[in-house]
């Protein structure tokens, strides 16, 4: 059955009109802009009235963790994926620390038969860099995996790239993008040991941006820097966090860059005020930081220094995280609020709608050189949002779907709500309402 988004305002690439969009079986076939049409003869037609929403391309997040195998308490491949198109998002990409670690192909296999079976969106999987796996590593097929995972901190234990020879190797024959995690592990012990001969084994929560600091994030982002600009690698480093780094970064055109930069939500959103009241439940690694740090990311992000925005969505349970600082985890779930969270800033005046969906839209289909999604366009995959910018609700742990059941916007309210959410022309998401059968598509990637 052809299905007709009839009259609803589409946003999509930098331009904002009304207009109607006609989906046939997985594809957009046809875009009407600036008209409604009154007649269109076919057999079989839906006609979904979208008078006063927006219609926008699925989100894709390109960052997120969750958590299958292995740390199945926290999230699950099918609880996350269901927050996350309850939340617009239509395609994610997932992190490859878990229980193992998919540092091989076949435990990457494992991982996207997982996903076939149980995930209402689309998906793809990074394979993860160690200091043994080169060999994997460079015999990845670049157009069915998105990337080439490295830690270059503490933040994941055995997962820690710090040998020199394999990252050389890893940057100079990777035709994969890259994606770094950039902490560096001996600033960030020394400062852990004078905060515990400070403050002994309560270190307040507030210590976690003085823990995990600035040099720490700017001493390893640099060297990952430097070490893609000599070797001409494609590297994408994640999570910004500080104004320092964004000064590593140039503004221009994505599709001309080799070295790109993430800012995920929560450090657009919050910033060290929150700790007092939030504590552990916004410890993130990177550290959220000062206010300074946040406004540079603002404008850095606005100025395209900064190219997406995703999430790091990393549920843990409440007994962790309301454990002492030392023992909490670090991470904290962000997939089904990280598209109204942004479409809040942009009505606080903050940032335009239509620069929201180039950086979480857009962005990562150019970035990753994603097959046919991203955009409304003819012939590209009907993965589409519909959006009521007029509909306020709160986040509460009614309507949590984050299988760990908490959210650090809890008792947040916001002015604008995901009705419909389509992942390939199928409408997997409705007024609350889950479609439990439907089963989203692996990603593929045009890096020819």
């Amino acid at each position: 059955m052809k299905t007709l988004i009839k009259g609803a305002t589409i946003i999509n690439e930098g331009l904002k009109y009304k207009g109607s969009v006609l989906i046939n079986k997985d594809k957009i076939e046809k875009i009407f802009p600036y008209i409604i049409p009154e007649k269109i003869y076919f057999k079989t037609l839906r006609i979904i009235e979208a008078k006063g929403l927006y219609l926008i391309p699925g989100v894709i997040d390109e960052h997120v963790h969750f958590r299958e195998p292995g740390l199945t308490y926290k999230g699950e491949i099918s609880t996350e994926s269901r927050a996350a198109v309850a939340g617009g998002i239509t395609s994610f990409m997932e992190m490859p620390n878990t229980l193992p670690p998919a540092v091989t192909h076949e435990l990457l296999e494992q991982k996207y038969q997982r996903a076939k079976e149980v995930s209402p969106a689309n998906y793809s999987f990074y394979l993860g860099a160690t200091n043994n796996n080169l060999k994997e590593v460079l015999d990845t097929d670049i157009s069915k995996i998105c990337g080439i995972k490295i830690f270059l901190g503490s933040s994941t234990g055995q997962m820690l790239l710090d040998d020199e020879k394999v990252l050389t190797e890893i940057f100079k024959n990777s035709t994969s993008i890259i994606a770094a995690h950039c902490e560096d592990d001996n600033t960030i012990l020394h400062n852990m040991e004078k905060a515990k001969q400070k403050f002994g084994g309560n270190i307040p929560v507030s210590q976690h941006p003085v823990i995990r600091s600035t040099e720490a994030c700017y001493r390893s982002s640099s060297k990952a820097v430097a070490l893609a600009e000599k070797l001409n690698a494609r590297l994408h480093v994640l999570h910004l966090s500080t104004a320092k780094e964004t000064e590593l970064f140039s503004k221009g055109k994505l599709q001309e860059k080799n070295i790109t930069a993430e800012v995920c939500i929560h450090h657009l959103w919050f910033d060290e005020r929150d700790y007092s009241k939030k504590g552990n439940y916004i410890k993130w690694n990177p550290a959220i930081k000062t206010i300074k740090d946040k406004e540079s990311l603002w404008e850095a992000l606005l100025s395209d220094k900064i190219d997406v925005i995703a999430t790091d969505h990393a549920p843990h349970s409440l007994m962790e995280k309301n454990n002492t600082y030392i023992k909490a985890p670090s991470g904290g779930p962000m997939v089904q609020h990280s598209l109204v969270a942004m479409l809040e800033m942009s009505r606080k005046g903050i940032i335009s709608i239509e620069k929201v969906i180039q950086k979480m839209c857009h962005a990562p289909a150019d970035l990753f050189h994603i097959h046919r999604r991203g955009y409304i366009r003819e012939g590209y995959y009907a993965d589409l949002v519909l959006i009521d910018p007029n509909k306020s609700w709160i986040v509460s742990s009614d309507n949590i779907l984050y299988k760990c059941r908490w959210s650090p916007l809890e008792g947040q309210e916001f002015s604008h709500r995901v009705i419909s959410t389509f992942v390939n022309g199928t409408e997997v998401f409705k007024e609350g309402k889950l479609n439990e059968t439907y089963r989203g598509s692996e990603l593929y990637f045009e890096n020819e």
